[in-house]
């Protein structure tokens, strides 16, 4: 049998290999991670830079659907108030044709109705954040204000313009309808029938109050018709946020899978590896003072 004479490379070498395992295992666990830079694993390192581009988009598509879902559902909650003040016009006009109405009572219903025009106005106005919800793209400027000029007593300031949010790869929803559109569009205009019934009760005349009742009952048919946009719109945003909570799961998922390591598994190893350094320290313990009290002995 050969004997090694000079054990200390050896030992050396081992308590190095023992060492540098124990760290490993020991940054596993801290990190939680097999991967800590990409020469640990090439492949898995080219794929996580892939994740952590697709869940950066991820991210900000989510943000981009909560920022405006909340938008979108407080227009929609708006044209609901609306669609609420219409068929109120339309009983009060009712009420006005009927011929049985005292001048004072057709008056008092006018001013009801001129109330009605101004909530609706209100609505048209609302602003989100800081932003008008119906002046198209012109969201710094109040969309409607009073002008004599104006049919309706009310001239508008915004524009023609809508938004549109990217909430996924090559997709996009529109998320508002100009007030042009929905106020006072040229064939089906809301503030423009409530101002005619007020004028109509104000005369008293039952077929001018009838003629302008309907008026509004069309307009409302109209309001109703443009409110079904915001509900898909939400409904739209509903889903894909939906969408993004699972893929943010998946990503999430692929990212444990590539670099991630089962800690259950990772303190067995930080054990085993913890044992086997101790005793690669106990071995050297053993045998270095007797391999140096030989070198020192060994005569020159």
């Amino acid at each position: 049998m050969r004997v090694n004479p000079n054990l200390v490379p050896d030992i050396l070498a081992a308590i190095q290999q023992s060492q540098a395992t124990l760290n490993t295992a020991l940054q596993q666990v801290s990190t939680g991670k097999s991967v800590s830079v990409p020469s640990d694993n090439p492949a898995a390192s080219a794929d996580m830079v892939q994740n952590t581009i697709e869940s950066g988009d991820v991210d900000q598509y989510t943000q981009n659907v909560s920022g405006v879902l909340t938008m979108v559902q407080t227009a929609d909650s708006a044209l609901g108030s609306v669609v609420s003040a219409l068929t109120q016009a339309i009983s009060l006009g009712t009420e006005g044709a009927s011929g049985t109405n005292s001048a004072a009572n057709q008056q008092a219903l006018a001013q009801q109705v001129q109330g009605i025009l101004s909530s609706v106005v209100s609505q048209a106005n609302l602003s989100y954040e800081g932003a008008y919800l119906f002046g198209g793209t012109a969201s710094s400027t109040v969309p409607y204000t009073a002008s004599a000029a104006s049919p309706s007593g009310y001239t508008y300031n915004g524009n023609d313009g809508v938004n549109s949010v990217a909430v996924g790869d090559q997709l996009s929803v529109q998320v508002n309808l100009p007030g042009s559109q929905i106020f006072s569009n040229s064939s089906n205009s809301v503030l423009g029938s409530l101002s005619t019934l007020v004028s109509a009760l104000q005369s008293g005349n039952a077929a001018s109050i009838e003629s302008a009742t309907t008026g509004v009952n069309t307009a409302l048919s109209y309001v109703s018709q443009q409110r079904v946009f915001y509900g898909n719109a939400e409904s739209q945003l509903n889903s894909q946020e939906t969408y993004l909570q699972q893929e943010t799961v998946s990503l999430s998922t692929q990212q444990t899978n590539l670099v991630g390591v089962n800690m259950a598994t990772a303190a067995t190893t930080l054990s085993q590896a913890e044992t086997a350094n101790s005793a690669a320290l106990a071995a050297a313990a053993k045998v270095l003072p007797t391999t140096l009290l030989n070198y020192l002995s060994t005569p020159n």
